[in-house]
């Protein structure tokens, strides 16, 4: 007798069972881990963040130190065959510069015939301070630092020999930084002021409504340039760096409002905010214990699409001189050195921060299509 059919049945009988029983975080998961892209987009976005906390750990040179002898040195090729072919650990060669007697331009060969770079995890590096507290010179790789003239240039230098990858990686600490901190206060803003205006209506829900349409109506791009332009040159950047968040927050924060708005109008009629109500809790509690948590994972998910939205306002600020700026190293800043034709004709390399910045919108892109159809895991 075959029972194969009756084992798939009491199968998917326990799953049913399962599904009906599971917490609201579970069923979400579930839901979510079946979303491959949003799975690899948040891998991805896991070691960006571990590269933006501790990138002082992870780059391989000091973001600020410059080099004469390798200015605009296209990228390094890591090799695994040496000159006979044979299989070894991945190394570099020593660079050697020379210069074109005609076209004067610089040419970059290496020089098969010195000692070989090997690459080393957790080697000793530029000495520098973790969040500028923990003193150490303990890099996550390099190259061999026994061997003399040794470079590891992942993604070449730029007009003053610096290291690029090593400045994408101080970078992402700064954007990435940026577009959270932004997000949290639009979040913050967002919430409070759509749920006024939802929940108590009347003059209250007119006057947030009219703020909104007038942040709206004005256009975004002479708004950032009007608000940003204010901020005067001789402040420190660290300053700089603030103003430029609260600008994006108060910005970034209308559509948000928008979207608590209405969903506080469809829901301040529900029986249990009546019940609430009835048992004498206050509106505050109602709205923070009770409305709010009810579409949590909606905000989570627009949450997720307001950070990159927030990442590409301060490249394009920084990008345009009107944002951050020099010493401040954020990707908008870096991508200042490939503005005119001749650095990409001469250095394409400078284009790299990029494809940082692509990539890291697009896996939130991802993220947040997975946390949207995760929101309501019933739905198969």
């Amino acid at each position: 007798m075959d029972l194969s059919p009756q084992l798939a049945l009491n199968s998917n009988t326990r799953e049913e069972e399962e599904v009906f029983v599971a917490s609201p975080r579970k069923l979400m998961w579930w839901k979510f881990r079946k979303h491959k892209m949003a799975v690899v987009a948040v891998i991805f976005l896991v070691v960006v963040y571990f590269c933006a906390i501790f990138s002082e750990f992870v780059a391989p040179y000091d973001p600020f130190a410059f080099s004469a002898r390798y200015t605009y040195l296209p990228p390094q090729a890591i090799h695994l065959l040496d000159e006979n072919g044979r299989l070894q650990f991945p190394f570099t060669y020593e660079i050697n510069k020379q210069r074109d007697p005609e076209t004067f331009a610089l040419t970059y060969t290496e020089d098969t015939t010195k000692p070989k770079h090997y690459l080393r995890f957790f080697v000793t590096g530029a000495p520098y301070k973790l969040w500028g507290l923990i003193p150490s010179d303990i890099h996550l790789f390099g190259v061999d630092p026994a061997v003399d003239n040794g470079t590891l240039f992942l993604m070449g230098t730029d007009s003053m020999g610096r290291d690029v990858f090593s400045r994408v990686i101080f970078g992402a600490r700064i954007s990435m930084s940026v577009s959270l901190v932004g997000t949290f206060l639009s979040l913050v803003l967002g919430i409070f002021l759509g749920g006024l205006s939802g929940y108590f209506g009347g003059w209250i829900d007119m006057l947030v409504q009219r703020m909104i349409e007038l942040f709206q109506s004005i256009p975004t791009l002479p708004l950032w340039m009007g608000l940003a332009a204010a901020i005067p040159l001789s402040w420190d950047p660290l300053t700089v760096y603030f103003l430029i968040t609260i600008i994006l927050s108060l910005i970034s924060w209308t559509g948000m409002a928008r979207v608590v708005r209405g969903r506080f109008l469809s829901m301040r009629e529900e029986d249990f905010v009546m019940a609430a109500k009835l048992l004498g809790a206050g509106d505050l509690r109602i709205i923070i214990n009770h409305m709010v948590p009810s579409f949590l994972s909606h905000i989570i998910a627009v949450t997720t699409l307001t950070i990159p939205e927030l990442i590409l306002s301060e490249t394009a600020l920084s990008f345009i001189g009107l944002g951050l700026r020099p010493p401040v190293v954020s990707w908008g800043v870096l991508l200042q050195d490939a503005q005119n034709v001749s650095s990409i004709a001469l250095a394409p390399w400078l284009l790299l921060p990029a494809l940082f910045l692509v990539l890291t919108i697009v896996a939130f892109n991802f993220f947040g299509d997975g946390l949207r159809d995760a929101a309501d895991p019933y739905v198969r």
